[in-house]
């Protein structure tokens, strides 16, 4: 395996950054109070992949690592607009040590 290091980091400050990351989600159209099932199918695809959502009222997150959050957010998008959804905003950021 290669590991391209930027070079504003050391060899060290990557063997040591956390492996994880934040992904924060939207999924529109939203109806406050009633997720529709573009919103809970979308849910229940991360969860089936062993990933625990926080779903909250106005967006929802959850935290993978860095090998799993391109399938993850790939299953979550694909499930909600094949459930209907019309907007799916994603954030994702480093957990931090």
């Amino acid at each position: 395996m290669t590991i391209f290091v930027p070079l504003s980091l050391s060899l060290t400050d990557v063997t040591t950054m956390r492996n994880e990351v934040l992904v924060e989600f939207t999924i529109e159209p939203f109806v406050e109070g009633a997720p529709g099932e573009h919103v809970t199918a979308a849910v229940a695809a991360v969860e089936a992949m062993g990933i625990s959502v926080d779903f909250g009222p106005f967006g929802s997150t959850f935290v993978t690592t860095l090998e799993t959050v391109g399938a993850a957010v790939g299953e979550l998008t694909k499930v909600a607009y094949a459930s209907g959804a019309t907007h799916v905003s994603v954030h994702v950021e480093r957990v931090e040590s």
